[in-house]
């Protein structure tokens, strides 16, 4: 009885691994219940073209806050952003769009983010916006992103948030900047491949 016993025990961890094996695969950094994602308009500095973020729905967006001059943390989210785009499928990509708002309006001109995405290897799916200070501060508000400025220092103080928006316009994962590639492609994949 007790070999029986044990071996039906066996089948049934064998089983509840298998079932447990077959669940859908969760997304990486902290789920939001979906809502609509805050809508704004601003002008992506490398093309030169307004840019609404609603009219981006069919795309999976990655929506992150960035200043081309950030000596730390921007070019490491850039480098993310390209290693991510890397390991996404042509399909992937192509329903994929990164997404950087400037939390430096008297830096990032339209030079600049064109040099900041050429130089990170960002040339395609990849918008840079940009704007003046009332143009941004209602999109940061909208997103919780707290700027520090000090004017007797260079730079930017900014939240890293990284938010990722579902085809339907809805946001859906906050991360942070320490996500790794694989986890990014992870989500950006499992979002693509929602209906």
């Amino acid at each position: 009885m007790a070999i029986v016993g044990r071996v039906q025990a066996l089948r049934l961890a064998i089983a509840a691994l298998l079932i447990a094996s077959c669940a859908a695969p969760a997304l990486v950094g902290t789920e939001i219940t979906p809502s609509a994602a805050p809508d704004f308009t601003l002008t992506d500095g490398i093309s030169g073209k307004p840019m609404t973020l609603s009219a981006q729905q069919g795309s999976v967006i990655v929506l992150s806050f960035l200043y081309t001059q950030c000596p730390d943390v921007c070019p490491l989210t850039a480098e993310l952003f390209r290693q991510a785009q890397q390991k996404l499928t042509g399909n992937e990509r192509d329903r994929t769009l990164f997404v950087a708002v400037s939390v430096d309006p008297a830096h990032d001109t339209p030079e600049q983010v064109q040099a900041f995405a050429r130089d990170h290897g960002l040339a395609k799916r990849f918008v840079f916006l940009v704007g003046g200070a009332a143009q941004l501060q209602p999109v940061w508000a909208a997103y919780g992103i707290r700027i520090e400025t000090d004017p007797t220092v260079t730079g930017v103080g900014h939240s890293d948030a990284i938010y990722l928006l579902d085809r339907k316009g809805q946001v859906r994962v906050l991360t942070h900047s320490d996500i790794t590639p694989e986890a990014l492609a992870g989500d950006v994949k499992l979002l693509s491949a929602e209906r």
